[in-house]
């Protein structure tokens, strides 16, 4: 019984880790896009104070992607070369964002009691470029995402981890790759001089 706690402790410490892991990424990039949009509207002085919404939508997001692991979305191609699982899940999760964004437009609609079909026609309308914007910016957040977590698939969590947050052995000169030894130097051919 001891045994089984510690398991579900484990478990939950672990997806908690993943969860806020995977907020923090995605709030630095919905961060840098607000940013982005920030400094530009600035540009023709007009105030832009939404950064709270980075942080909302990297919250919802998280736990989407969460949920569609769970129900193993994005895993058709996992015995295939590591850039086609990689570029798979990112076009599956991609458009996860677009539909969450629908859905978010929609609710906002029904908010601001324009009910569901005003909010989607306001997407439609004037947010379609913003909407493709947000889906061009979550795709390339995460392609490096999933290459990471596909490497970690294959190789496991522990060597991906050391090799990023603590320190290799040093290199030792002539070797390429740390561990790795020279191999020896090929024998030297004497010439015979013709007497």
């Amino acid at each position: 019984m001891n045994g089984t706690k510690t398991g579900w402790k484990q478990k939950i410490l672990a997806g908690a880790i993943e969860y806020w892991t995977l907020v923090v990424y995605l709030s630095c990039f919905f961060g840098a896009f607000l940013w982005y949009r920030r400094l530009i509207l600035a540009e023709y002085h007009i105030s832009y104070a939404h950064y709270g919404l980075a942080v909302l939508k990297a919250l919802v997001l998280a736990k989407v992607i969460l949920i569609a692991d769970v129900f193993h979305l994005g895993q058709r191609f996992e015995s295939r070369p590591l850039i086609v699982s990689t570029l798979y899940k990112t076009i599956v999760f991609t458009l996860w964002v677009g539909v969450v964004r629908v859905l978010e437009s929609a609710i906002r609609g029904w908010l601001d009691a324009e009910g569901v079909a005003g909010g989607l026609e306001k997407l439609i309308g004037k947010g379609k470029y913003e909407f493709l914007a947000v889906c061009l910016i979550a795709c390339l957040a995460f392609i490096p995402f999933f290459a990471l977590k596909e490497l970690e698939r294959v190789l496991g969590k522990g060597p991906i981890r050391d090799h990023f947050f603590r320190g290799r052995p040093a290199m030792t000169s002539g070797s390429s790759s740390p561990g790795a030894t020279s191999s020896p130097s090929p024998p030297r051919v004497r010439s015979r001089a013709n007497p």
